[in-house]
């Protein structure tokens, strides 16, 4: 494994200068990077191009101009030495100065939708694979073509008119949700969930049923208490959704029927639910610092219970325990989010109308950590949900395809022989080996991610890595070009090596040899 890993540095090393020296010498060629003082009128210009050429060492041959680059860079290998230097931009800044602004503008921006891609992808492709040639699986095939199909420009577009506009507008009217829409998305929801649960027609249309009326329920209890003007999960809702969390993270890793794992499971639901009381005014006071402290000490909390009550299968109890206190934690959070809601929303720097369409953060806004975090989720939202839409399509088809490959496998049947639940077989043997091919996609997708969102930002004017590549490359500014890709060349290395060394610990069958 040592000599595994040593190679592997040695060959990402030659492939990264190789690629950075190809890099250099075609963005230091593809313009003049005094073209502008060039155009310029001013009285000093000859002043102004001396020092740029001198600031940038442009009188230096491009191949000699990349080496002195290279020294520059390599003195970030050597922390806390203040030795790190990747040049100036053409107007005379630092790169290592803005160079960090673009990453956490695009990893704000990508973090949330790659996330949720990975997650809502593979649940949805591997439902859709059990459920193979199904209403559910000929619907969702439909559907993820149908967005990969689409462009990104295209979807932000709609999404601004449709769900931002429409959105504040609604908010500005004071009316409720009309009663064809209840009805509506009642009989959406009644498709859907009889499609995924399947069965005979009976248990079908029991399903289209219960899901079509409590999604009534549901919408009319939200026009019956203002829910969209002042949200808020509140007690009854809270106790609803934690119990939901409980059974199912309980249903999904040990089953039902185990009591030690139910009990856990329920203990760290419980004290979730009593800390919604507790810690409310700890919240008025809190920090996004607070905030993690919490909840490492929620799953802290939810490992040790798991650990002492889960005898005899305690690894399976701690982690059961830690998912549904963070989970559980999580909506703790997330009402008291609900709560500054109003305040929000009624502040003269956003007029009624919350959901922005441009920018990341509204200008010259102010509060707390709730009222500011509310501003970026709004600000945030309609990118996340375009990058969402088009890369969930992608994982949810390579997630359907890698479990059909896998539930046909000998070692699949073989489990289902010995007797194992269907949980197990489908958790424990095809999950598991169906996600080598998604680690893969994972590892060059976040490479890809961190260079920006180039389109999406345009569209929403948020300025981050694809910006910043963007308006370099126009200028011809060679810095800030070489910053985006050490940034972009090193993170799709680092992934790549780590999505090896995961196939091992996915397939046992993989084995590294020194």
């Amino acid at each position: 494994m040592v000599g595994f890993i040593l190679r592997r540095i040695a060959v990402s090393i030659l492939v990264l200068l190789a690629a950075s020296f190809i890099m250099y010498v075609l963005a230091a060629n593809s313009g003049d990077p005094l073209q502008d003082l060039r155009d310029s009128s001013a009285a000093n210009r000859d002043q102004l191009i001396a020092a740029r050429v001198a600031a940038l060492d442009l009188n230096v041959p491009v191949p000699l101009r990349y080496f002195l680059w290279l020294g520059g860079a390599a003195g970030c290998l050597v922390p806390f030495t203040g030795a790190c230097n990747l040049g100036l931009t053409v107007s005379n800044a630092a790169v290592l100065d803005i160079l960090p602004t673009a990453i956490g503008s695009t990893l704000q921006l990508v973090t949330a939708s790659f996330v949720l891609a990975i997650v809502l992808g593979i649940v949805v492709g591997v439902v859709s694979a059990l459920r193979q040639y199904s209403g559910f699986d000929f619907g969702i095939t439909l559907l993820s073509f149908f967005l990969f199909s689409l462009p990104s420009f295209l979807v932000a577009v709609l999404l601004k008119e449709f769900m931002a506009l429409g959105f504040n507008s609604f908010l500005e009217s004071a009316t409720s949700i009309p009663i064809w829409l209840i009805v509506l998305l009642a009989v959406i929801t009644a498709i859907i969930w009889q499609a995924m649960i399947g069965g005979d027609v009976r248990r079908r249309v029991i399903v289209a049923a219960v899901s079509g009326l409590a999604t009534i329920a549901l919408l009319v209890y939200f026009n019956v208490t203002d829910w969209f003007r002042n949200p808020g999960l509140g007690p009854v809702g809270l106790l609803l959704l934690i119990a939901g969390i409980v059974v199912i993270t309980t249903a999904l890793i040990a089953g039902l029927q185990n009591r030690r794992a139910l009990i856990v499971a329920a203990l760290n639901g419980a004290i979730a639910y009593a800390c919604y009381y507790a810690l409310q005014g700890l919240f008025d006071i809190s920090t996004f610092n607070t905030i993690i402290i919490l909840g490492v000490v929620a799953v802290a909390v939810g490992v040790i219970s798991g650990y002492v009550l889960g005898a005899p299968d305690r690894g399976m109890a701690a982690r059961i325990g830690a998912l549904v206190a963070f989970l559980s934690g999580a909506l703790v959070v997330l009402d008291r989010y609900m709560q500054s809601w109003p305040q929000y929303v009624n502040n003269p720097r956003i007029n009624g109308r919350p959901i922005a369409t441009v920018g990341a953060s509204t200008p010259g806004f102010t509060g707390d950590m709730w009222i500011t975090g509310i501003d970026t989720f709004t600000h945030l939202l309609l990118p996340t949900v375009s990058l969402l839409l088009i890369s969930f399509a992608g994982y949810t088809r390579y997630a359907r395809a890698g479990m059909l490959e896998v539930m046909n496998q000998d070692y699949i049947r073989t489990a289902r022989a010995k007797g194992l639940p269907e949980r197990t077989v489908i958790l424990r043997h095809g999950l598991r080996n169906m996600l080598i091919p998604i680690v893969t996609l994972v590892a060059t997708d976040i490479g890809a991610l961190l260079g920006g969102a180039v389109i999406t930002e345009r569209v929403f004017a948020i300025s981050g890595m694809g910006a910043l590549f963007v308006t370099s490359i126009q200028r011809v500014d060679v810095n800030p070009v070489m910053g985006y890709f050490i940034v972009i060349a090193i993170t799709a290395i680092v992934f790549n090596f780590l999505a090896d060394l995961a196939y091992a610990t996915l397939d046992p069958r993989v084995r590294v040899v020194a």
